[in-house]
């Protein structure tokens, strides 16, 4: 993942760092990347819900992002993994796309490991914000 500046509100880290302990705890096989969330979250900006900017990427906004390589489009809502469904492009938070899309910004480009290599995607739109929206129930 990318050392660039990211945000994320303080509901958010505290849901996700609940959901982090839970999972370390019945699943020792994911710890790596459990801890590299961990570890992005600990880096970013804290801010107040009506304090982040609107287009960056919390949980349960929906974005637009062009993979680097082929060109191809996608669209996924960023949700929790009990939410998750890839088949209604609901990508879970835990996924590795999902953990690299968190509190990055309209126009970054992300890298990130995967099995074959380095993947890398550009955030080109932030189509849904609840924050933005006033959605703070989200």
């Amino acid at each position: 993942m990318s050392q660039r500046a990211i945000y994320i509100t303080k509901k958010d880290m505290d849901q996700l760092l609940a959901l982090i302990e839970g999972v370390r705890d019945n699943n020792a096989k994911t710890k790596v990347d459990l801890d590299l969330l961990e570890q992005e979250l600990y880096r970013a900006n804290l801010v107040e819900p009506k304090d982040v900017p609107p287009d960056v990427i919390t949980m349960n906004s929906k974005v637009r992002i062009t993979d680097s390589e082929s060109g191809e489009e996608r669209i996924y809502s960023l949700v929790f993994p009990s939410d998750a469904n890839i088949a209604e492009n609901r990508l879970s938070v835990l996924a590795p796309l999902g953990m690299a899309l968190l509190g990055y910004s309209k126009g970054d480009i992300i890298e990130w490991k995967v099995p074959y290599g380095t993947k890398k995607i550009k955030i080109e739109e932030i189509i849904y914000q609840p924050e933005a929206s006033g959605d703070f129930h989200l």
